[in-house]
């Protein structure tokens, strides 16, 4: 638990982040350099406050069977997890299952890349994109829906982020979809903490992680999703 005075400046380099976002004066060089003075356990809580995550309404009671209730991503796993896939401000970075916006803020900020959240809770999808309105990020977007039905239509994703989103016909249905989205260009998918993808057009890449696993589409199996 951080004391008093660790709370202190944890606060104020919060508050001055997101004060110079507002101003548009962040770059990912910026965001690192902050992240750099603060401890990798406070990390998260920096983020929290910078993105002024308080409290998180109970999931919602009608979430669908099988999927799985908001869990947010230590901010040290996503950060393994972008280096490991490559993210660059080329890219458009998805985030499948976004929940309060975590995970897309933090690769944004620290790739500019630009960003889509996709969240079955409306309320969650809703909350999150009020947060990007209000620290002006133009180039974050968070959409509501069921990606295992909505993926199909993200064309213009390259890389797919997921933690723990859901598994059995549902994952099945959304690897379908996310095949069609990968024979108009090649995609990468980031996994955190989920079983092996077992999908004929992806290939595994080497990870340096025992938790993160990082796939490429082959663009000639990829016409062929089972």
């Amino acid at each position: 638990m951080l004391n008093h005075l660790e709370s202190v400046v944890l606060r104020k380099a919060a508050l001055q982040l997101r004060s110079e976002l507002r101003e548009g004066r962040v770059t990912p060089a910026t965001f690192r350099a902050v992240l750099a003075e603060i401890a990798p356990r406070d990390r998260d809580q920096l983020v929290d406050l910078l993105w002024g995550i308080d409290e998180i309404a109970p999931d919602d009671p009608e979430l669908p069977r099988g999927c799985v209730p908001y869990l947010p991503c230590p901010v040290a796993s996503v950060l393994a997890a972008i280096q490991q896939a490559g993210v660059t401000s080329e890219d458009v970075f998805v985030d499948v299952g976004s929940g309060a916006g975590r995970v897309v803020l933090v690769a944004h900020l620290e790739t500019g890349a630009s960003c889509i959240g996709l969240e079955i809770q409306p309320a969650l999808a809703a909350t999150a994109q009020g947060r990007a309105d209000w620290l002006h990020l133009n180039r974050v977007r968070f959409v509501g829906g069921d990606a295992a039905r909505t993926i199909r239509a993200v064309t213009i994703g390259t890389v797919f982020f997921l933690y723990c989103p859901f598994s059995g016909d549902r994952l099945r249905r959304f690897l379908e979809g996310l095949a069609e989205v990968a024979r108009s260009r090649p995609i990468r998918v980031c996994c955190v903490d989920m079983p092996a993808l077992k999908a004929p057009w992806l290939t595994r890449l080497p990870s340096a992680s025992s938790n993160i696993d990082v796939y490429r589409s082959t663009a000639c199996s990829a016409s062929r999703p089972e």
